[in-house]
């Protein structure tokens, strides 16, 4: 159970993203005044609305109250499922969660995740209109040129009110291997393309680690329109966005996804862990329609490398966890990863890297 700031929650953002410090409390704090004035009973509210929203974006899944304290629930918690949360000796507290949705104990840990969180909208009753607006647009595309088509013309989801353009895929629509990050930032806005930015760089060094590049991969993202600010996207954006996210995957069919970040895993399998807990473990995302389950793997966002470097070691083992995947699949793989020396070499390389930086900046 997570009841303070976790970085697993974070690192789906970009690099740019906002922080404590760069005022996304500023609402709260200017709710107190100037010195020596009485907040209004309003401001009061607004500034404690925006703290709570900050809250849930940095990872805060619940708060403990006092048993019998009084609770609310929001007018969209319904969309999204609950899950269980084993409380064992906490049984003295209430779980209230944010966003309606529980944080999953560590015996919750599936091998297979539940429904992705468009899907898991229809076990919850009917489903909101933006929701069933996307469902029937999206079911009534039969290629990837007429799915960017009908985004273009889509207008339930509030992010395109505020976004550039759309930003859809970029990559091979061929290849069989699909990555599906956050959402789009600043760069990717400008140019109409996801991870194009610092992160994309990034990403694009990552991938040529094990022999890919955009022409052997296929890159699409959670929502398709900038967030304002880069801030996360609200459950419903996410449930919205899912059934053009599902049709890609219906249209292209890929040997295997892979969720770039925790909004990513959110949004594909449908379940709430961070990503430390996710990566390097073999799943399944399970298609809306029956059809065979896909293997999917989890790997930290570039721009949580990039504000978190010291993981980069760890994200080094994804890589090569995925490209072993990738040949136990039967998909090329570029000819490194194939020679093991080279890869234990430069493995070793990134260790005693990550071991000299944490000798100059101990924490």
């Amino acid at each position: 159970m997570r009841v303070g700031r976790n970085e697993d929650e974070l690192e789906g953002r970009n690099a740019g993203d906002a922080s404590p410090e760069d005022g996304r409390s500023g609402p709260l704090m200017a709710a107190a005044g100037r010195a020596g004035e009485e907040p209004s009973r309003a401001a009061l509210v607004q500034g404690v609305a925006a703290w709570l929203e900050w809250q849930q974006a940095a990872g805060v899944d619940c708060c403990l109250l006092a048993r019998g304290a009084p609770t609310a629930s929001g007018a969209g918690a319904a969309a999204v499922p609950a899950r269980g949360v084993d409380l064992g000796a906490a049984s003295s507290a209430e779980v209230l969660p944010i966003g309606g949705v529980a944080p999953a104990g560590p015996s919750a840990l599936p091998t297979t995740m539940g429904a992705p969180i468009g899907r898991s909208a229809d076990r919850a009753g009917p489903l909101p209109a933006p929701v069933a607006g996307a469902r029937a647009l999206a079911a009534s595309c039969r290629t990837l040129d007429e799915l960017a088509e009908a985004l273009e013309r889509f207008e339930l989801c509030p992010l395109k009110a505020t976004a550039t353009r759309l930003c859809l895929c970029d990559g091979n629509p061929a290849a069989r291997i699909m990555l599906v990050g956050e959402a789009p930032g600043l760069e990717e806005d400008r140019q109409g393309k996801p991870f194009v930015g610092a992160s994309g760089k990034l990403l694009d060094r990552m991938l040529a680690t094990i022999g890919l590049d955009r022409t052997s991969v296929y890159i699409t993202n959670a929502v398709f329109w900038r967030p304002p600010g880069n801030r996360a996207p609200t459950e419903l954006e996410l449930a919205t966005c899912a059934p053009f996210l599902e049709r890609q995957i219906e249209l292209l069919r890929p040997a295997i996804l892979v969720s770039v970040g925790g909004t990513a895993a959110r949004a594909l399998l449908g379940t709430n862990e961070g990503v430390t807990r996710l990566r390097g473990r073999r799943l399944e995302y399970r298609p809306a329609r029956g059809d065979a389950p896909i293997p999917a793997r989890v790997i930290f966002h570039p721009a949580y490398l990039l504000r978190q470097p010291m993981q980069k070691k760890l994200a080094w083992r994804d890589l090569l966890e995925l490209a072993a995947e990738l040949r136990r699949l039967g998909l090329v793989v570029g000819g490194d990863t194939s020679n093991g020396k080279e890869v234990t070499k430069r493995s070793d390389e990134v260790v005693r890297a990550a071991q000299r930086t944490q000798q100059r900046h101990p924490t």
